[in-house]
């Protein structure tokens, strides 16, 4: 194989620009990836998030997809990947789903789901936490009103919902402020 490289190699560089074009090609084909790295990576990173709250296999799947060159895998792939059922995929494909990190799609021509990381994917899933804020702000607030806003509870359900309200816009401005470090405008 080696003796091939060099042979493309030699011819190419009578040809100029596709010397570079074969010289990263090449250089492709020798990066090859340490897969037990990647693990560590994956489960390192699932258990992180595990930590901050998300469900154990759907941190999986995600730091999985997160690791993943495309960011895309079907079913089987991501099976295969982690060890897990079918069935853990499929509960974790949907929670990811639900909570706005993960689509789903179809290859053409095939009846196989591929399940793809979101473009911005953390933009994504903070902006959708604005709804969030919103639906518990108003949850909280009508607690208060309900509970008497002088009481004890009522007092600090209206603190509880002043600090989702804070919180909500601030995290829009800082949202916006990240599209705008990355040259993007919406």
């Amino acid at each position: 194989m080696s003796g091939e490289r060099d042979a493309v190699r030699d011819e190419d560089a009578v040809h100029g620009e596709d010397a570079v074009r074969d010289e990263d090609a090449v250089r492709d084909e020798d990066a090859v990836r340490d897969e037990d790295a990647v693990s560590r990576f994956v489960e390192r990173f699932a258990a992180d998030m595990t930590e901050a709250g998300m469900q154990r296999m759907a941190s999986r799947v995600f730091a999985a997809l997160l690791a993943d060159d495309d960011g895309s895998m079907t079913s089987a792939e991501l099976g295969r990947r982690l060890q897990i059922s079918p069935a853990a995929v499929s509960g974790a494909v949907t929670y990811l789903t639900q909570v706005s990190m993960v689509g789903r799609e179809r290859d053409p021509g095939s009846r196989r789901d591929r399940y793809r990381l979101h473009d911005e994917i953390w933009w994504a899933a903070f902006a959708s936490r604005d709804q969030v804020l919103t639906r518990w702000e108003r949850t909280l607030r009508e607690g208060a009103r309900s509970l008497g806003e002088d009481t004890p509870a009522g007092a600090r359900l209206v603190e509880t919902a002043e600090f989702f309200a804070f919180l909500q816009k601030e995290l829009l401005g800082v949202l916006d402020r990240w599209r705008e470090s990355r040259g993007r405008t919406e």
